[in-house]
């Protein structure tokens, strides 16, 4: 990466890490109230391990084929391969694949499992309502989610929920521990695992998109390191955030599994559904993404002009 910029240390950091930390405490305790034993515990962490695997080695593919996004040609988009080319020779990473998706809700998005297999998406209604500047400061976002390995800890944050989801129904139904155990535990494990089977899974959600939240942040603040503008990338969360409202993402299996990983919630999130977003509230973003602009010499930092933009 250029020496001017790095991915610096920050409490977005300090809190997934405590984050991750709640939730292994929370299988603790589910594992120790219903009297589990050594062999459920690992059986689940297991099964929750395996069944997220595919999700995060595939991450691309099955991001890009759940949008029905093709990828373009540097000819198709020019401007595209220009602003991504010089990210990504600025943070001395390889050029990831390029997509659009035909979709008018402007969003973007960025998976894979490492550098080596990246894939960058936009949306066709993103390219009609940002210009230049504004896109380079979305791409820029998009990018360090990969280099910050984001697809990695979304797949670490899932694998956990799921085994706190597992063993809470499993414990349910079948008990954890030996016969004698869960006699001697008496209303202790009952209790346990009636907490397990209702709240268990619901803090784990929370927590999970609570996770997901820090990782937006980062994104938003690496990204604008990145690229050297802010305000950039708060002007273009301003212009997708009124897009999204006025031309809605069509809701469907698909649209919904690659949510989290676009720099804006497609859907509406209001009112008590704002704990289970994945994406912090805009105007917070943007207002953290202006006071940094403000902290950068108080002046944004001109970025390239670029050629004419992708041909519709």
């Amino acid at each position: 990466m250029d020496a001017k910029v790095r991915v610096h240390g920050h409490f977005n950091g300090l809190k997934t890490t405590l984050l991750f930390a709640l939730m292994w405490a929370i299988i603790m305790l589910i594992w120790w109230a219903t009297g589990g034993s050594r062999q459920t515990l690992s059986i689940y962490i297991v099964i929750g391990l395996i069944t997220t695997f595919g999700t995060y080695w595939f991450s691309d593919k099955l991001a890009i084929a759940s949008m029905g996004a093709r990828e373009v040609s540097e000819q198709e988009a020019p401007e595209i391969y220009q602003i991504v080319r010089e990210l990504s020779a600025k943070a001395g990473k390889p050029m990831p694949r390029i997509y659009i998706a035909s979709t008018m809700s402007p969003n973007a998005f960025a998976t894979g499992r490492n550098e080596r297999h990246a894939a960058v998406c936009c949306t066709q209604g993103i390219l009609q309502i940002l210009n230049a500047r504004e896109l380079r400061g979305v791409l820029g976002h998009e990018l360090m989610h990969v280099y910050n390995h984001d697809i990695l800890t979304s797949a670490i944050a899932s694998a956990m929920a799921t085994v706190i989801s597992y063993l809470g129904y499993s414990l349910m139904y079948f008990g954890g521990g030996s016969r004698d155990d869960r006699d001697s535990s008496g209303g202790l494990g009952l209790i346990g695992a009636l907490l397990s089977v209702i709240l268990a899974p619901i803090a784990a959600s929370l927590i999970q998109m609570a996770i997901s939240r820090t990782r937006e942040y980062d994104a938003d603040e690496d990204g604008s390191l990145l690229t050297g503008d802010p305000e950039a990338l708060a002007s273009a969360l301003n212009k997708i955030s009124y897009g999204a409202q006025t031309t809605p993402m069509r809701k469907t299996a698909g649209t919904q599994s690659v949510s989290a990983m676009m720099i804006a919630n497609p859907f509406s999130a209001v009112g008590f559904s704002r704990l289970f977003s994945t994406h912090p509230p805009t105007d917070e973003r943007i207002a953290r993404l202006m006071q940094m602009a403000n902290e950068m010499n108080g002046t944004p930092i001109a970025p390239p002009t670029y050629s004419t933009r992708v041909g519709r």
